[in-house]
């Protein structure tokens, strides 16, 4: 029997014990778990199941963003593709779609091991090991004390605080990294395209994963040139790297990477530049020291690899841990990634002892020792994955179908877990969002914080007129909801009119607002005049701002949503007065009235304010796809036709190989 069929059967038996271990995956539709963010991307992938092939403008979340930039778009069409076919819920798609790439993921590690090292003993070890054990455990006791039964810490934060992106990026990862040894030990057109889709995968799914990618991948490529010394490899590496974006285009636009690092303030400590230098002199002196010794002797590149990857993750996530250091996002986040550059690493040391027969007591001693662990999991397998009760029952449902049937078309206001499931099922404009994800208007943090923490109510009222909300559900602290944001939700109290209340600690007020909806006839000149308030508790400016828009021209401004990219405003407007619509700015947005192309400029609070001529109008909105995306799509089609040249290409000359 060849290798590659012994690897297949291999995966095939892995396959069956992962899939064995996580079976309640794909078994059970809500887990009884509701702080999890997994919520968010449930609700993402409904919104995007109800409203395909692509819709450019996601009004639901945040007063308005882009859709492309709330998240990488593998997992949330997955998922939305997966619950359309199958005719299933979007949460047990998306358990489908995140256990089937964990279980993927094991076989991953094994086509990462087997390649780099061509032993099919250290395969084997380490996706046995990471199937079942987290080394982190024994470098972080946090880790250790938070993980019930040592559940694996890729399994733990998939099924406990919902990584569901982030572990399939890392799932894929494994079979990138194989594919880009194989490719860059070899000219081979076929590997060259198969690295550069599945380093494309691993970003499409998650940012974390990414990052993974960008510290693994130059280490694979350096570790092969040593290994070679052809200058060949850079330019296998550079193709790959140019596909993998090629894929990426029509999405990972300059904009897009623009706003997610802005919105990273919200998620991740920033990065100190003293911690940057640390990691620039590690690299440099692991860079000089590995060039210099392959100048005396040959070395492989699978140890090089191994001992790089474990030395800048362990730099990377051990040295924010113990050190504070902080290179760049959330180092705690790596964990997983640093479980799998020891268990790699680990592997081919035990391998190694093993060959010694004086040191084999000391290999099986340790492999016993990570089987007590491992073996506890294995007998708890399933508590990861608590069942839920009725999900009808829970105030995240119940709120928010309320919202539906009685308030459709209007924005409100939630937080905590009700928050993060606000769109699971159904369409509820909300003046936040999921998860700081993607969030064009920067005003928003501040305002959340000032509604749900501040403790005058005057003030909470304000900010939630000048965002055009009608509803604020707020739940006590006897609430079944699991955050509690409010510091004080008994300030709402006879401050505003109560819509809802279900005698369990769950209240939804109306905010006292002229007319609903989230357009208004203002003074063009005074609304222009009101500068953006300094913070969330600039009571002057906000005060100005809202009194400009509650109390303005006696105008009233009818919406009609015709899609998520369009929707038509009927208004009449006086001498120097405009139209404002409460929704984020984005220069993509067009507005026209019988024809003719009006102005759209940008308000204090970020939303839109057009300058319409005097008269009755039916002023049309639409937001047009982005010349950046436009040109992100012809670059992703012409990579789509440079692999097709590299699949169907004959074998180039010897002098590539």
């Amino acid at each position: 029997m060849s290798a590659r069929k012994k690897a297949l059967i291999d995966s095939a038996v892995l396959l069956a014990m992962v899939c064995f271990l996580v079976a309640r995956m794909f078994t059970v539709e809500y887990f009884d778990n509701w702080g999890s963010i997994e919520s968010t991307f449930i609700g993402d992938a409904r919104i995007l199941r109800d409203h395909l092939p692509h819709p450019a403008w996601q009004p639901l979340w945040y007063c308005g963003t882009r859709f492309d930039y709330i998240y990488p778009p593998a997992l949330r069409y997955g998922t939305a593709l997966l619950s359309l076919l199958a005719h299933v819920s979007t949460a047990r798609a998306y358990h489908w779609y995140t256990g089937a790439f964990y279980a993927l993921g094991i076989a991953g590690v094994y086509w990462l091991a087997w390649i780099g090292s061509r032993s099919r003993a250290q395969a084997w070890l380490a996706a046995s090991l990471t199937a079942v054990f987290s080394p982190c455990f024994l470098l972080m006791s946090n880790l250790r004390h938070d993980s019930l039964y040592w559940v694996p810490q890729r399994l733990h934060v998939l099924a406990s605080y919902g990584e569901g992106p982030h572990i399939s990026a890392l799932s894929v990862l494994g079979f990138a990294l194989a594919a880009s040894f194989a490719a860059l030990r070899k000219w081979n057109p076929m590997l060259v395209a198969l690295a550069g889709i599945l380093c494309a995968l691993v970003v499409a799914n998650n940012f974390y994963g990414a990052t993974a990618l960008v510290l693994f991948f130059p280490m694979v490529a350096w570790a092969v040139w040593l290994e070679t010394r052809r200058g060949v490899v850079w330019l296998r590496a550079t193709g790959i790297a140019a596909i993998a974006y090629g894929l990426c285009a029509f999405w990972l636009t300059p904009s897009y990477i623009r706003i997610t690092g802005i919105n990273m303030k919200w998620v991740a400590e920033p990065a100190k530049p003293s911690s940057a230098l640390v990691g620039a002199l590690c690299i440099v002196i692991f860079g000089v020291v590995t060039f210099l010794i392959s100048k005396r002797t040959a070395v492989a590149a699978w140890p090089v690899f191994l001992i790089g990857g474990a030395a800048f993750t362990s730099l990377y996530v051990l040295g924010s841990h113990y050190f504070g250091l902080v290179i760049s996002g959330d180092a705690n986040r790596l964990t997983p990634e640093l479980d799998l550059a020891l268990i790699l690493f680990t592997s081919c040391c035990l391998v190694e002892i093993w060959k010694r027969r004086t040191f084999r007591p000391v290999a099986a001693a340790m492999v016993i020792a990570a089987c007590i662990p491992a073996i506890i999991y294995v007998v708890h397998r399933r508590s990861p994955f608590p069942r839920a009760q009725d999900y009808r029952q829970r105030p995240e449902f119940q709120t928010t179908k309320w919202l539906a049937e009685n308030l459709p078309g209007a924005r409100s206001l939630s937080s905590g877990s009700i928050r993060y499931w606000n769109n699971a099922w159904y369409d509820i404009e909300e003046a936040y969002g999921g998860s700081n994800q993607g969030m064009i208007n920067q005003i928003l943090p501040h305002a959340n914080f000032q509604i749900t923490q501040g403790e005058k109510v005057d003030l909470a009222i304000l900010w939630l007129q000048a965002l055009g909300v009608d509803a604020v559900i707020v739940p006590s602290r006897n609430s079944l909801e699991i955050y509690h944001d409010y510091s004080h939700p008994e300030k709402f109290h006879g401050a505003a009119p109560e819509l809802y209340n279900d005698n369990q600690g769950n209240i939804i007020y109306r905010i006292p607002r002229r007319y609903p909806g989230i357009a208004r006839v203002v003074d063009g000149a005074t609304l222009a005049a009101i500068p953006t308030p300094r913070a969330g508790d600039d009571r002057e400016r906000l005060r100005s701002y809202v009194e400009a828009i509650e109390h303005g021209p006696d105008s009233p401004a009818e919406v009609a949503l015709l899609n998520f990219e369009a929707f038509d405003i009927k208004a009449t407007l006086s001498v120097g007065q405009a139209l404002l619509v409460q929704e984020t700015f984005d220069p993509a947005w067009r507005a026209d009235s019988d024809g003719v192309r009006v102005p759209i400029d940008t308000d204090a609070m970020g939303f839109m304010l057009i300058s319409a001529p005097p008269g009755a109008h039916t002023i049309h909105l639409r937001f047009e796809r982005p010349l950046e995306n436009t040109l992100g799509w012809g670059l992703t089609g012409l990579t789509v036709l440079a692999i097709g040249w590299l699949v169907f290409s004959r074998r180039p000359a010897n002098h590539l190989s």
